[in-house]
């Protein structure tokens, strides 16, 4: 936990430098396959010294997360024995990796999307993504619309309420990624059956 801490007051400090905006690119875009701290500290601490600039923020984020997710699908596919189990290994992530390829059999869309999204563990489902061989297109699209969505609510939150609004966002972030995604979910289940 003392390596995390540490990780973490360092992601921190890149806040405070010239080099904040190509920190959040690199860091997102890690955070995808292979680095433990979510782009999210980094993120919040930007937009919160530049209320104004939160989205532009949100779209570097995104944009270097897709890429990294695009980095571990080529992970899974191309090199699954010699780099990905190590990383799933490292994560201690075996059980979870086979629960994913079971819901990849469902509805990749939504595992991919909901991954992106919530705190799970995004990078394990970009390097399954590719060991099972997923749709890429199904897997970008996905990816895009779940990191989107994560990184854009906290940027417009900053944006709107300002420096305040970080500890709320601290304290109930799971909760509110979570809410958000149920009633994401209904709205497309209301949508299919007025479709109907």
């Amino acid at each position: 936990m003392n390596i995390v801490r540490r990780l973490y007051d360092w992601v921190l400090s890149w806040a405070h430098s010239r080099y904040g905006v190509p920190a959040l690119f690199v860091l997102s875009f890690a955070e995808s396959s292979f680095f433990p701290i979510p782009p999210d500290v980094l993120l919040m601490a930007l937009a919160i010294s530049r209320p104004r600039k939160s989205f532009y923020y949100a779209l570097v984020c995104t944009v270097a997360s897709v890429l990294g997710g695009m980095f571990g699908y080529l992970i899974g596919v191309e090199f699954i024995d010699v780099v990905g189990y190590r990383i799933i290994e490292f994560y201690n992530l075996q059980h979870q990796y086979e629960v994913v390829g079971k819901l990849y059999e469902q509805n990749a869309f939504w595992a991919v999307f909901t991954a992106g999204l919530t705190p799970i563990p995004y990078k394990l489902f970009t390097i399954a993504g590719g060991a099972f061989k997923i749709d890429f297109t199904v897997f970008v699209l996905a990816s895009i619309f779940g990191r989107a969505s994560r990184f854009f609510m906290v940027g417009a939150l900053i944006y709107f309420f300002g420096p305040p609004i970080r500890t709320f966002i601290d304290k109930y972030f799971n909760i509110m990624v979570v809410v958000f995604t149920i009633l994401l979910i209904g709205g497309f289940v209301v949508i299919k059956y007025l479709v109907k």
